[in-house]
């Protein structure tokens, strides 16, 4: 209520910085204690979350409120993308709101602090429990990409619950080539081992050995690119894959904004994300977890993603335009949906539909 009393000024302003403002006053809150498991609790990756609705990279850049969101009851945080060395990002303005929509288009281009500062701030809170992923990438004018993201799996490994390696934004030039089979291929041998060992349960390692790794997407993917990702992402080994990315397609839009570049997100993002869940679900045989993102605002749309096939949500423009109470909202919706469809927990509703 309070939110919907404050949105109108927030709306009023530059969208990067009302994001700028909405920052700080979270940064002003007490960060609350994580949600404890309960039923919408689900293991992925080793890893037992207590319920299955995260917020998104792309919302804390630079991991500075990680457990704020949590303490909003969001089941974990993913923070970044972050690169190894501090950049400005693409030039503003950069961030545009598509209210008519309840979208947003977005260019940032990995804007953070680097690697440095974000390990420091996420050093400190290491004793406070819930999970936290880092959301990775590399520097725009780095000469070697896949060495940013070895380097960056090395300084992050120790601090990271999971590890997000993100090949899929579209704001910086060139990434989305590394979805390619070889060079992904090339990648993720990079990563795991500058990562060592998993601590994943049954891995044959040590408690406290490297986190898993999971690999976000984007949804402008072709079949056989999919059956590619798919077929390496099980032949590695990884924790999960994140579908999806922000879209650079344009399905019918109302807002005059919708001709800016970038990456879309938000409610028109919905069915394209859905599908290429779907899709994902299908080439990986259930045997690879999954995380549906995009255009995800209700209980009944995180619903829907779990009976598609995810084992875990994530949003971050909903809260845009529904204010922070959106992730208690969603997680007694889903409780309430699991009971109505006869279900005794998440994993057991993951991909019936």
């Amino acid at each position: 209520m309070l939110y919907r009393l404050v949105r109108p000024a927030l709306f009023a302003l530059d969208a990067e910085r009302a994001h700028g403002l909405a920052l700080a006053a979270l940064k002003l809150l007490p960060a609350g204690r994580p949600a404890m498991p309960g039923p919408l609790a689900v293991e992925v990756a080793g890893l037992t979350f207590p319920n299955p609705l995260g917020m998104a990279a792309g919302f804390d850049k630079d991991g500075e409120v990680p457990d704020t969101l949590l303490g909003l009851g969001f089941g974990f945080a993913e923070v970044g993308s972050i690169t190894p060395l501090p950049q400005p990002g693409n030039p503003k303005p950069r961030l545009f709101r598509l209210a008519e929509d309840r979208a947003v288009i977005n260019r940032m281009g990995f804007n953070n602090h680097g690697a440095e500062a974000a390990a420091r701030r996420l050093t400190a809170r290491r004793d406070r429990g819930g999970i936290v992923g880092i959301n990775i990438g590399a520097n725009k004018d780095s000469p070697d990409r896949i060495a940013d993201y070895a380097a960056m799996t090395r300084i992050m490994a120790p601090l990271a619950s999971y590890l997000a390696v993100n090949i899929s934004s579209p704001n910086t030039p060139g990434l989305r080539a590394l979805q390619d089979e070889g060079a992904l291929t090339e990648l993720l041998d990079a990563v795991l081992d500058a990562r060592g060992p998993s601590g994943a349960p049954g891995s044959g390692t040590e408690a406290g050995a490297g986190p898993p790794i999971f690999l976000k997407v984007a949804p402008d993917l072709e079949p056989a690119d999919i059956d590619a990702i798919a077929r390496i992402a099980i032949d590695k080994r990884l924790g999960a894959l994140i579908v999806s990315n922000t879209t650079i397609s344009r399905p019918p839009l109302k807002s005059r904004l919708s001709g800016q570049a970038g990456g879309l997100s938000g409610e028109p993002l919905q069915t394209l994300a859905l599908q290429r869940l779907r899709d994902f679900r299908a080439a990986t045989g259930g045997a690879m977890p999954l995380v549906g993102v995009g255009g995800i605002a209700t209980a009944e749309d995180a619903w829907a993603r779990i009976r598609a096939g995810a084992s875990l949500v994530q949003l971050y423009t909903a809260m845009v335009y529904e204010g922070p109470g959106i992730a208690r909202r969603i997680v007694r919706g889903l409780e309430g949906l699991m009971r109505r469809d006869g279900f005794a927990s998440v994993a057991e509703a993951v991909g019936s539909e």
